[in-house]
């Protein structure tokens, strides 16, 4: 089950957390985070969207809707409370098809040091993620989960 919570960040992760919201506030933007810790169960049902399960977007492109992820579980730093997803809010409702604000946003985030996912090139660019990997690999924090 996915998580809301800031307590849910790895410390260092929640204090960036809390400065890009304020960041975001003091920038005239209001910002809701929506997601921190994901389990993995949960994670793999998110890697199903869009290939092999219908996601919730009815006009989705694809038959099976649209992918919201490329990362199975223990592939996301959702995973060890290293990232979080976020919506610009405005006038009390979430801003989702924003680019301008998501690329706002994205630049305050990186400048209190998180890596915003909207700068991806890969296959799939997040404009709601950011991420403080904190130089680990995903085999380090995996390792690190275990031991937990």
């Amino acid at each position: 089950m996915s998580s809301r919570s800031l307590d849910d960040l790895v410390p260092t992760v929640k204090e960036k957390a809390v400065a890009f919201q304020k960041a975001c506030r003091d920038a005239g933007i209001e910002v809701l985070i929506y997601c921190t810790l994901r389990d993995y169960d949960e994670q793999n049902a998110l890697y199903t969207q869009g290939r092999t399960t219908k996601g919730p977007n009815p006009t989705a492109k694809r038959p099976l809707g649209n992918i919201v992820t490329c990362a199975k579980a223990g592939e996301s730093w959702h995973n060890f409370g290293r990232a979080f997803d976020f919506v610009p809010i405005v006038h009390g409702k979430p801003a989702w098809n924003s680019a301008s604000l998501y690329a706002t946003c994205g630049s305050i985030a990186e400048n209190v040091g998180l890596e915003w996912a909207g700068r991806w090139t890969g296959p799939l660019r997040e404009m709601a993620h950011c991420q403080d990997r904190g130089g680990m690999t995903l085999a380090e924090a995996r390792s690190e989960r275990a031991r937990a």
